[in-house]
């Protein structure tokens, strides 16, 4: 079987064990895709075996780079060791493995996040986003880590500012084995509160860019999931603090 066929079905796999799940929740289509750590509705029940619904799936996108860059702090560009500009933001995600009905947390995974910097820019790519030239060579804000026994990865980031046409947002990627044909992938995107997001753009280097043109709700790619990846944001002296439980679904 070749790996596209096994990636389909394994994808049939995720589409089926997730309409499981719903069942056994008994929850509406409306919260059908609930990430891990999103309040829902109703009985006590629900509330605790919510965190173990599979996250939404959406596109990689043009600008990922396999670096191979084992690093919890991203903001650094490995070749000039200059240091992206932006306020701080500590990025922590929990991989958990879902099942019928509990979360375990995934150990060994790696967790790969890339996205831009405060002025809409990706680091080694030929043609950036919004009119941006050649960036290749540069490898700022790319980065991944392995999830420890808890399933917990952690980043050292800024928060990203943003480019014609997208909402703010950070990608990320987590693989199971790299490399193999054996290997799970699973790849998503994170978003940001509407009302912090034009906090943090007032300021510099963000206010720079101007005000951004596009929103969460006229995002395209937001519009299909992006309700249940937001990300939880918390007000840590000068920086954020970012964290997202994601609920990952492997073949047995």
């Amino acid at each position: 079987m070749t790996k596209r066929a096994v990636q389909d079905q394994r994808e049939l796999i995720h589409l089926l064990n997730r309409r499981e799940m719903l069942g056994f929740l008994g929850v509406t289509a409306a919260s059908a895709f609930v990430g891990c750590g999103a309040d829902l509705p109703g009985s006590q029940t629900q509330s605790i075996v919510a965190s173990c619904l599979v996250s939404p799936q959406q596109t990689e996108g043009p600008y990922f780079v396999d670096e191979k860059l084992n690093r919890s702090d991203i903001r650094v560009d490995p070749v000039s060791n200059s240091v992206s500009q932006g306020l701080p933001l500590r990025l922590v995600l929990r991989v958990q493995r879902v099942t019928s009905n509990t979360c375990k947390p995934l150990p060994g995974a790696t967790v790969d996040i890339w996205h831009c910097d405060a002025i809409g820019i990706y680091s080694d790519v030929q043609d950036g986003p919004g009119g941006f030239g050649d960036t290749r060579g540069k490898k700022f804000l790319r980065g991944y880590q392995v999830t420890n026994a808890e399933g917990q990865v952690e980043f050292l980031t800024i928060y990203p500012g943003w480019y014609p046409g997208r909402t703010v947002h950070i990608h990320f990627k987590i693989r199971t084995e790299p490399g193999s044909e054996v290997g799970y992938e699973f790849t998503s995107q994170l978003f940001f509160d509407e009302t912090i997001t034009d906090q943090v753009h007032s300021q510099p280097p963000y206010a720079n860019k101007g005000r951004r043109d596009t929103t969460n709700s006229r995002d395209g790619i937001y519009r299909r999931g992006g309700k249940d990846l937001m990300l939880q944001l918390s007000k840590e002296a000068d920086s954020y603090r970012a964290q997202y439980d994601v609920g990952f679904l492997l073949p047995t």
